[in-house]
């Protein structure tokens, strides 16, 4: 199913719609409470758990939205620059007051940034509404220095509740409203762009009406049989993340 030529624009109005009628990160973002919740304890799961995550002192959240992981990067210690093309969005992430963080507005297609410059980048909650990824990896590919890190999210194509969307809005004529991706793609365009060192994480994220069983799909046998039987989180994953590494230069 072809996405329409406005996808992008479309989906520019509503991040710019969300921020002018939400106060709260979730709202702003666009995501529902307990889906930003998972998703921004995930990330605090994978950063608390990468020595090498921690040493970099210079990142990027590209697709800030609200600053919700911009806040908690900066609560580090590191030094973070949030970027977003939504202004809306920007001018309340900046009015929460976490003062020591830069903010940038700029579109993810074209980042004005300096090229070999930041230790860690993390594009969370932007692909899905992009007509493809190639753009974004390759312009943040650019930006990373050697041996820094990217950090990339997206709604898994192969969970078979978006399998059912899929089928269920083919059949009935309707366009896509959310752009759905697969994880051999990303590690596709990330190898393209010179990143190795590429790691896959499952997200897996309930509705929100079963939220209060979340625990177990967070449990560490559920992420054991996630992690060595791929099959199953690729079929239950609502989302992944994919990171990888820019090699160091050799002297």
């Amino acid at each position: 199913m072809n996405k329409p030529r406005s996808f992008e624009k479309l989906w520019r109005k509503r991040f710019e719609s969300f921020a002018t009628n939400a106060e709260d990160d979730a709202g702003i973002a666009g995501w529902s409470p307990t889906g930003l919740d998972a998703r921004l304890r995930k990330f605090k799961e994978i950063w608390n758990s990468n020595n090498n995550i921690l040493k970099k002192k210079y990142w990027l959240d590209a697709g800030c939205g609200a600053g919700t992981y911009s806040r908690f990067i900066a609560k580090q210690g590191v030094d973070i620059v949030g970027l977003d093309y939504s202004f809306p969005s920007l001018q309340k992430a900046i009015a929460k007051g976490e003062e020591s963080i830069s903010w940038c507005v700029a579109d993810i297609n074209k980042i004005p940034l300096k090229q070999n410059y930041f230790d860690g980048i993390i594009c969370f909650g932007v692909t899905q509404a992009l007509d493809d990824s190639a753009n974004a990896i390759e312009g943040l590919s650019m930006i990373i220095r050697p041996g820094g890190y990217v950090f990339i999210d997206a709604l898994n194509s192969r969970c078979l509740p978006h399998i059912w969307e899929h089928f269920s809005r083919k059949i009935r004529n309707k366009p896509i409203h959310l752009r759905y991706e697969t994880v051999s793609n990303l590690h596709q365009l990330m190898r393209k762009n010179g990143l190795t060192n590429i790691r896959l994480y499952w997200l897996p994220i309930l509705p929100a009406r079963w939220y209060r069983y979340q625990w177990i799909v967070e449990t560490r046998l559920t992420k054991w049989v996630f992690r060595h039987i791929p099959f199953f989180g690729q079929l239950l994953s609502h989302a992944f993340i994919v990171s990888g590494q820019r090699p160091q230069d050799i002297a």
